[in-house]
């Protein structure tokens, strides 16, 4: 199961994963959350320039199943956001970890990455949440 997790990311237990390049980090949902969700017919994401902290609601993703809420892994300013999702929302399910990522966050304290999971840890807890 691990193999589909990349290990140089960092995971949020509200299933969200942050790829970090410099004080840039890349947010999106994990593969585990799209297959939960089901087909994602649309989200919404924050504007950019948007000051967001760590573990706060940033928008919403909905599929066919439900809404959920999305949650920023890491403190910020967001600083892009995946147009490409406005008009293929589906790209969530498909490339979850390329294309279907959500925004791009400029992070004010890089060391709340430490305070995440890594692939490992992450891949016990979905393994956990599975079993419940």
């Amino acid at each position: 199961m691990s193999s589909s997790i990349p290990e140089d990311n960092r995971y949020a237990k509200s299933h969200e994963y942050a790829h970090a390049e410099g004080d840039v980090a890349m947010v999106g949902i994990t593969e585990y959350a799209q297959k939960e969700l089901g087909d994602v017919v649309m989200v919404e994401l924050p504007a950019v320039g948007t000051q967001i902290d760590a573990n706060e609601e940033m928008g919403t993703i909905e599929s066919v199943k439900a809404v959920s809420d999305l949650f920023a892994p890491v403190s910020g300013e967001v600083i892009e956001i995946n147009e490409a999702l406005t008009e293929k929302p589906d790209l969530v399910n498909t490339d979850p970890y390329g294309d279907g990522w959500l925004v791009k966050i400029r992070m004010s304290d890089p060391s709340e990455l430490d305070e995440l999971m890594g692939a490992d840890e992450y891949d016990e807890y979905i393994e956990a949440e599975s079993a419940k």
